[in-house]
């Protein structure tokens, strides 16, 4: 529990449906499209929705082997959307990191923070994930709408830049669980990337 001034401030983290996520993914989000969504959760305030945390498929299906190989793919989740309508201070590391012990176990979450948007994926940090390095900037086949290049128009010859990003990678579940799949984890741990 908070206070502002002499108002209490209640905050929990629940499962949501689907549908409860779209106002905030497309009207607050800066991509403005809806991801594939297997998990949903809200952060409520005094019962009132102020943010949604995601978990879906990743969008492209190599990622899940390239974490943790082929044996170990099927534990590999993406937090692909994390939105909130005010991101008051600690607001996005309570609703990432309760929502993390919600999740069915055991799991490998990656979860990616956006350069060309300024973020180094400090709610990540404050979360304990792994940083396991940047990915290269590349070009991708133009998508109409603003929708994932896999959703492409056809023409193979119009590109579109697709910035670098932090990955970040969290197990969940038990002692074990976690030991087993961060064995198997294929990238390096490095030190986290800090504002120059």
């Amino acid at each position: 529990m908070e206070t502002t001034g002499q108002t209490p401030i209640e905050y929990s983290v629940k499962q949501i449906d689907r549908k409860e996520t779209l106002d905030l993914i497309l009207n607050k989000h800066y991509a403005k499209r809806v991801p594939s969504i297997s998990y949903a959760f809200g952060l409520f305030k005094n019962d009132l929705l102020c943010g949604v945390v995601t978990y879906g498929m990743p969008a492209s299906p190599f990622l899940q082997e390239g974490l943790l190989g082929k044996e170990n793919k099927k534990y590999v989740i993406e937090l692909n959307r994390l939105v909130l309508t005010d991101n008051l201070k600690n607001e996005a590391s309570m609703l990432v990191s309760r929502s993390l012990k919600l999740l069915p176990h055991p799991k490998c979450v990656v979860s990616y923070a956006d350069t060309k948007q300024g973020h180094l994926g400090i709610v990540y940090q404050a979360c304990n994930f792994l940083f396991t390095g940047t990915t290269k900037p590349r070009t991708d086949i133009a998508a109409e709408d603003g929708k994932h290049p896999r959703h492409h128009a056809g023409d193979k010859t119009i590109r579109v830049q697709r910035s670098a990003k932090h990955r970040y990678v969290i197990f969940v579940g038990n002692k074990k669980d976690k030991k087993t799949l961060q064995n198997n984890l294929k990238y390096s741990i490095l030190p986290y990337p800090k504002e120059t």
